[in-house]
């Protein structure tokens, strides 16, 4: 089964989105709610034309790949609140994550893991793009 997710919400960890430049604080908030809300216009925004999404059992996805599941009907992640967030900008990249307690729903069965997730922000022109997502399942 394919797991598309590469999500975080900054609005559950306010002391990393302080340690995050504004505008990619904004569109860390705007790449999660477009993910809560299969809003794949804004993801295509925001995702690099040459992200890569290395999934938690190990297989990779393209853009392309990732915004399909987005399209998929009943295909929904679950709000959940990052835990042990962190971040390191610099200049014009950054890495963001943490650990979630992720559940979707996907062809019709909701499914749930631990995740150890780090987001690659690079900035192109005038705005961050997400370039590469590596989730890791953590151990029970």
């Amino acid at each position: 089964m394919k797991l598309v997710t590469a999500v975080l919400v900054l609005s559950a960890a306010p002391a990393l989105a302080a340690e995050l430049p504004p505008d990619l604080a904004k569109a860390v908030r705007d790449y999660n709610e477009a993910q809560f809300h299969n809003d794949v216009a804004t993801l295509e925004h925001l995702v690099a034309a040459d992200y890569m999404l290395v999934n938690s059992n190990s297989t990779l996805e393209n853009k392309q790949e990732f915004l399909a599941d987005f399209n998929l009907p009943g295909f929904r992640i679950d709000p959940y609140v990052l835990e042990q967030p962190m971040a390191r900008v610099w200049g014009d990249g950054a890495v963001v994550g943490g650990i979630v307690h992720l559940g979707w729903t996907q062809d019709g069965k909701h499914h749930s893991r631990v995740l150890r997730i780090a987001h690659v922000w690079a900035k192109r022109g005038d705005h961050w793009e997400a370039t590469y997502t590596q989730l890791t399942r953590v151990p029970k």
